[in-house]
């Protein structure tokens, strides 16, 4: 009798942490969106920075959010393209909030074809 109620003890554990692995990663699929917006340079176009940086402002519920780049800033390749003027963009990354702003982390910046 002990031996079936180890078993089952064992057996019920395997179970839930298998459930668990999956669910976290089905969150993490979860936190990587694809955004549509306008890229600009939060020194140049916004004034709210010293160096360089990007911003992906989107359209979402008739209001306008700011998405801050956790990128290297002026140095990007694309950065020449948004500096003094704002373009369309797609960027790809992990949404977090830091200092209640909301910045895409590990962002993959992309333009669509005109």
């Amino acid at each position: 009798m002990l031996r079936f109620a180890l078993m089952l003890a064992l057996g019920v554990s395997a179970v839930t942490l298998a459930g668990g692995t999956v669910s976290r990663a089905e969150d993490k699929k979860e936190e990587t969106k694809k955004l549509e917006g306008k890229l600009t340079c939060t020194k140049c176009a916004l004034s709210e920075t010293d160096k360089c940086g990007h911003a992906l402002l989107v359209k979402e519920g008739g209001k306008e959010v700011k998405y801050y780049l956790n990128d290297k800033g002026g140095a990007e390749k694309y950065h020449g393209k948004c500096c003094k003027a704002d373009v369309d963009a797609i960027v790809t990354g992990k949404i977090v909030e830091k200092d209640k702003k909301k910045t895409i982390d590990s962002p993959k910046v992309e333009f669509p074809k005109k």
